[in-house]
């Protein structure tokens, strides 16, 4: 059983390679999706996998990398189907 979750991070989360930490992040617990920033400051992204390593990953975007500043953390059910493996997009 798997499940996605949208998710948008807000505070100092950008230029404190919150995306790339992110990223590994998500590739260690087995996740599949993307993360990317957002004009506003913020970092979203989706993902994808087992409900006990979603979780472990939810927590951690509450902490962030070392340099981060996490003020919020939206986490939201989706239907979104990532493609295999966890991507930093950079649109």
């Amino acid at each position: 059983m798997t499940a996605s979750y949208r998710f948008r991070v807000t505070g100092r989360v950008q230029g404190v390679f919150f995306r790339q930490s992110t990223a590994e992040t998500a590739q260690r617990l087995g996740l599949d999706g993307w993360v990317r920033n957002c004009a506003d400051g913020s970092v979203e992204g989706c993902a994808r996998g087992d409900p006990a390593a979603l979780e472990d990953f939810h927590r951690w975007l509450h902490r962030g990398p070392p340099a981060a500043r996490v003020e919020r953390v939206e986490w939201t059910q989706s239907d979104d189907l990532p493609a295999p493996g966890f991507v930093v997009r950079r649109e």
